[in-house]
């Protein structure tokens, strides 16, 4: 079930699902506010859940508004692509051969067949992107289990457009977005530590802030530091 809540010119989406507690999210690319609460909560009380977090959508409606966006890539020769924070510079093969992709210095060769389409050459990348954080995900999920305790059943990799993770506490199954394959490998890091978290509280209350705190120090300069990079809402 859907409505739609106004705050002056403020609209909010609220979702209707059988859940225990009150989410709100803001998501990209336009700063839509989002509710999901359950069928049995009022929508007067949603009102004033919502505008005891108005300072609070406000502030992250400017966050997604005034982050630098990735520019629409066209797959040519010298176009910019990043892999773990570093910049490398594209050079297009056509060879009739299966599609490669190697790392040459600062140069990622794509190797295509002569008359690839430009979505073709996407699915590629991202694929091989997919791959990059499915292999560096293992050994990252192997060392936190032993110093939080925990265990991951299963981990998965995708395109997400509002995140950058996301935790099942009940399944212990976390999933990363693809994406993080181009930024810095402490961002995955914190990523992975942050799902894994949620395996010990599944909410953001203060135990969970605290948790952080305790296993990653620096995990607001991390955060930071994901949240100021180009972001890709095109996926």
């Amino acid at each position: 079930m859907y409505e739609i809540i106004s705050l002056g010119d403020t609209n909010i989406n609220v979702v209707r699902k059988p859940i225990k507690n009150i989410y709100l999210t803001v998501q990209p690319p336009n700063g839509e506010i989002r509710i999901s609460a359950p069928p049995e909560i009022t929508s007067e009380k949603i009102r004033l859940f919502a505008l005891s977090k108005l300072s609070w959508i406000k502030k992250q409606q400017q966050k997604i508004q005034t982050q630098e966006r990735e520019i629409t890539k066209e797959y040519i020769n010298r176009e910019s692509h990043y892999l773990w924070g570093e910049r490398y510079l594209l050079k297009v093969i056509e060879e009739n051969h299966p599609p490669q992709i190697f790392l040459e210095h600062k140069t990622l060769l794509l190797q295509v067949r002569p008359g690839t389409t430009l979505d073709k050459k996407e699915a590629i990348i991202y694929q091989w992107y997919r791959k990059q954080i499915k292999q560096a995900i293992p050994p990252l999920i192997a060392k936190w289990e032993t110093l939080m305790n925990v265990k991951v059943n299963q981990f998965f990799v995708q395109r997400m457009k509002t995140k950058w993770g996301s935790c099942n506490p009940k399944a212990r199954n976390i999933r990363l977005n693809s994406e993080l394959a181009k930024k810095p490998r402490e961002c995955l890091e914190y990523v992975v530590v942050h799902e894994m978290t949620h395996l010990l509280e599944p909410s953001h209350n203060q135990r969970f802030m605290s948790l952080m705190n305790s296993f990653i120090p620096q995990w607001r300069h991390h955060q930071q530091l994901l949240n100021s990079l180009p972001i890709n809402y095109n996926n």
